[in-house]
């Protein structure tokens, strides 16, 4: 079987699931270019490349993952996220672009050499992105999951970054009680408990519950991380938390206290991130 034949047939297999249908095309090509370890310039240069039976019985294994709404990047095992490759398993939640959002709200207003925590770290993303690009900053990642610590601790091997990001256990800012950081930053889990039913099954089914769930109102962990926060920060520190649609009222009585309360939207004029100040 040619490249091209391999990635029609793909294509016509992942179509098959509605849920799938949409980027049926492009995740039979990118399980492909995974499988080969080529580039899409090298892949369309080439279409009648013959595929050996063990190249094609390996394709057609992952093409079956995906049938079943396996998550492409847990499939292929990364995920790009603010300019970086990401390994990602089932451990973390996959980064979302939207989480992008966040980062850029931090970086525009932090500086030199300061102390930052991300909580509910999962692969990484935050914590990394930002010790990419606050070259002075010291980073410390928290998350209540070992295995998800894991997975960011070989992200920062991969990545360079190893020493500039310290990585802790912790149940939210258990594990760094009496330390001052300059700003913490989080994407909690939010996402109500009665919503599980309406997520696409390759969410529900694959990505940890631990980081997608937030309780009955979704509101359970910001509940607890925002007065902790408070004790954590300096007066005029930086409180940045990704929210969840909707949630907008509900955050901002709950940082009623709180200098500067301010809200960016995502690309679907959504309220995406909360930012504040411990006054």
């Amino acid at each position: 079987m040619t490249v091209r034949e391999a990635i029609a047939g793909g294509t016509r297999k992942l179509a098959g699931n509605l849920e799938l249908q949409a980027g049926a095309a492009r995740d039979a090509e990118m399980l492909l270019l995974h499988e080969l370890g080529i580039s899409r310039a090298g892949l369309l240069a080439h279409p009648e490349r013959v595929l050996v039976d063990a190249e094609l019985a390996r394709y057609e294994a992952n093409l079956a993952r995906r049938l079943a709404c396996e998550p492409i990047q847990y499939i292929v095992g990364e995920q790009e996220f603010y300019g970086l490759r990401l390994r990602v398993t089932r451990d973390v939640l996959i980064p979302r672009p939207e989480t992008e959002h966040l980062v850029e709200a931090v970086l525009a207003r932090l500086r030199g050499a300061v102390r930052v925590l991300d909580v509910g770290t999962g692969s990484g993303a935050i914590a990394l992105a930002l010790a990419a690009n606050l070259p002075e900053a010291s980073v410390t990642a928290v998350d209540l999951s070992p295995a998800a610590l894991a997975v960011a601790a070989g992200n920062a091997q991969t990545l360079g970054l190893v020493g500039r990001v310290r990585f802790l256990e912790s149940d939210l800012l258990g594990a760094v009680r009496g330390e001052v950081f300059d700003a913490v930053v989080s994407n909690p889990p939010y996402v109500p408990e009665g919503d599980r039913t309406g997520l696409a099954a390759q969410v529900r089914e694959f990505e940890p519950e631990l980081a997608l769930f937030g309780g009955a109102s979704g509101m359970n962990v910001y509940e607890r991380l925002i007065p902790q926060a408070a004790l954590a920060l300096k007066v005029g520190g930086l409180l940045a938390m990704e929210i969840g649609y909707g949630q907008r009222e509900a955050i901002a009585a709950l940082l009623s206290g709180w200098a500067g309360v301010s809200f960016v939207d995502d690309l679907q004029g959504i309220a995406r991130v909360v930012l504040a100040r411990r006054g």
